[in-house]
């Protein structure tokens, strides 16, 4: 059985200038992610939605012909 770690005072922030560092971090990283998934959706608006629909179609039968056949 695996034993349960114990977690000390020293890992936390002690001040308050400590939490607001973090906060800070926490605030620059979610602005990060935030850009990365906008970024995402405005790239999935523009793509030529006609030659993907050929090119998903083709790789989801070549999927279902080597994985899901198969398993069968």
């Amino acid at each position: 059985m695996a034993k349960a770690t114990k977690t000390t005072e020293t890992a936390l922030p002690k001040t308050q200038d400590e939490l607001v560092l973090l906060e800070t971090r926490k605030v620059k990283a979610l602005e990060k992610i935030g850009n990365a998934l906008d970024a995402l959706v405005i790239w999935f608006e523009e793509i030529d939605k006609n030659e993907w629909s050929e090119r998903t179609q083709f790789y989801l039968s070549e999927f279902h012909r080597k994985v899901v056949k198969e398993n069968d």
